[in-house]
């Protein structure tokens, strides 16, 4: 059993429903791995965006626990509003809180980042940070409220796995009462399992399953 937020899970896979080639793929990868948190783009995947209304069938019927995104906001302003806009569609607290900085590796913009989930935990949000390996920020995050961190693996899509193990085990170390959750680079089993041989609270795959042989 894993008290994630709040609720008491039984899978500590959670999972993305982007970049699927069909809806059918993403719903039986939904119900493949028995996950019980599926994250999603309100930006991305509005009722009039690619998906359409079948998206939305899709995700209320898994049954999972929704955790949106701010997936495609490169600032704090644009990130909290959409954060907002999260709370009203879906009547959660929950947001996976991502600010881009760098399109090409879709590297975490850190200084925006912490200023939104400084306003949004003060809202009552709780906020999933997602980030970086690097101590500093991720302290930063942790000081303004972040009961969790989503740090990368790897950038995005990479699928490189664990490129710096070292600073996960130290964020591991520095942060023994954070919920910690791998976020981006996981690109075969073996990664995840690495993740979790480190003591990790869990792990978010999107890329590794949607594009999987």
């Amino acid at each position: 059993m894993w008290n994630l937020a709040g609720k008491i899970l039984n899978n500590r896979l959670l999972l993305g429903t982007a970049c699927y080639p069909s809806l059918d793929i993403m719903d039986n990868a939904i119900k493949v791995s028995e996950t019980e948190v599926i994250t999603l783009s309100i930006k991305r995947q509005i009722p009039q965006g690619s998906g359409g209304e079948a998206f939305w069938q899709v995700v209320k019927n898994s049954g999972c626990h929704i955790l949106p995104n701010t997936a495609g906001c490169r600032d704090a302003k644009t990130a909290i509003n959409t954060a907002m806009l999260s709370k009203e569609l879906f009547d959660t607290s929950w947001i996976k809180l991502e600010v881009i900085g760098d399109e090409y590796h879709l590297q975490p913009e850190p200084f925006e980042l912490v200023c939104a989930a400084k306003l949004l935990v003060k809202e009552g949000f709780e906020v999933f940070p997602y980030c970086t390996d690097d101590l500093v920020i991720c302290q930063k995050l942790v000081d303004v409220g972040c009961k969790i961190l989503m740090p990368w693996a790897a950038p995005i899509g990479s699928g490189k796995g664990l490129i710096n193990p070292f600073a996960l085990e130290t964020l591991r170390h520095r942060f023994s009462k954070i919920t910690l959750i791998v976020d981006a680079g996981i690109g075969k089993p073996s990664h995840a399992a690495q993740v979790m041989e480190l003591g990790f609270d869990g792990v978010l795959l999107n890329t590794a399953v949607a594009l999987a042989n």
